[in-house]
């Protein structure tokens, strides 16, 4: 397999900080695009990966993996590009796509395991893990780079690619529309789009927030209320309101309290915390009672991935961003553990150029 070489910026350990490096992308593939990055998302996920908090990193790490760019090559077998289009790319770049969930668009899902934008197997070169969208180009089976409306600003884009698809899928597979009442708990780079692909769709739409110092936020991104969840008399007010809450808290939290909240059939769903609540375990009565669901979510398959661009082309929604250089990530990480960030940092790639 012929490769050739790419500026990218990655970390060859966890306690490292990122900083310019070279990698190999594989030549195009008879499937295969190329596409020159303009730029990337800076997403939790990316974080977590550079810093091995979930375990499992294999270095140099690159992450990335909310991308927007142009297709500056096509393989021989191509159908669904040509070059010059503007291409998008998330947080998958394959998947076995045999198996019943590939087969039912929901690669996310995939038996086998999807690949990783990052830190994936990388079929195409033996033993070599994917690297993501801190780079100055990506080559990407077809099936799996998706088209961008042309009149979306580019670099808001980038967020759709995660962030976006991670809470529009849970809205649509719990049929929102315009008679629904929707919650969503936190309020960084899922949340904000929670709200504004919620109102897209006609939904009602509150915020749940520890403090009031969201509420003006939540309202200029759309909400039409916000619940502090710490004051009594508002949590009683907001008893069996709610046919969907999407939590996208990224730590371990006491999920109890909203539970209440929701009307009969309703469903918590979580989509930002990943592994065990150990210390406030979850309490089946307020489920029996009024048969009410904690479910869970993964981002999106690519079929889904493309109607949510095609859907925010339409409503002309986008990410509130934050536009860094590449070299500026170590203190953009820095700031997004703190929640300093309203609510996604954008990479703009040109700056890798310098």
């Amino acid at each position: 397999m012929h490769t050739h070489k790419v500026k990218a910026f990655g970390t060859e350990a966890p306690e490292n900080d990122l900083e310019l490096i070279t990698i190999e992308r594989r030549e195009i593939q008879p499937k295969d695009v190329e596409i020159d990055i303009m730029y990337c998302g800076v997403c939790h996920s990316d974080l977590h990966t550079a810093r091995n908090d979930w375990g499992g990193s294999v270095y140099p790490a690159v992450p990335g993996h909310e991308i927007v760019g142009r297709i500056t090559g096509v393989g021989s077998e191509v159908t669904k590009f040509k070059v010059g289009d503007l291409a998008a790319v998330g947080c998958m770049v394959d998947s076995c796509r045999t198996c019943s969930s590939c087969a039912q668009d929901l690669e996310q899902f995939c038996e086998n395991g999807f690949t990783g934008t990052y830190n994936g197997k990388d079929k195409y070169i033996d033993n070599q893990r994917t690297y993501g969208g801190y780079s100055e180009s990506v080559v990407v089976d077809e099936h799996f780079v998706l088209h961008v409306p042309e009149n979306l600003d580019l670099a808001a884009v980038a967020p759709l690619l995660c962030a976006g698809i991670t809470t529009w899928s849970p809205l649509k597979h719990w049929n929102v529309n315009e008679n629904s009442k929707v919650a969503v708990v936190g309020l960084g780079g899922l949340g904000h789009m929670a709200i504004k692909l919620a109102k897209g769709l006609g939904a009602h739409v509150s915020l749940f927030s520890r403090s009031a110092g969201k509420t003006d936020d939540a309202k200029k991104l759309g909400a039409d209320q916000v619940i502090i969840s710490t004051d009594e008399e508002e949590m009683k007010a907001a008893l069996n309101k709610f046919d969907l809450i999407i939590d996208t808290v990224p730590y371990e939290h006491d999920i109890n309290p909203y539970m209440n909240t929701l009307t009969v059939n309703g469903t918590l769903v979580l989509v930002g915390f990943i592994g065990e609540f150990e210390n406030d375990s979850v309490s089946t009565k307020p489920m029996i009672y009024k048969r009410r669901s904690v479910a869970g979510s993964l981002i999106g398959g690519i079929k889904e991935t493309q109607e949510m661009l095609d859907f925010c082309g339409e409503k002309n929604i986008v990410s509130d961003i934050e536009i860094i250089k590449m070299q500026d990530i170590n203190e953009a990480y820095e700031r997004m553990l703190k929640s300093d960030v309203k609510y996604r940092f954008v990479i703009d790639m040109k700056s890798l150029k310098d």
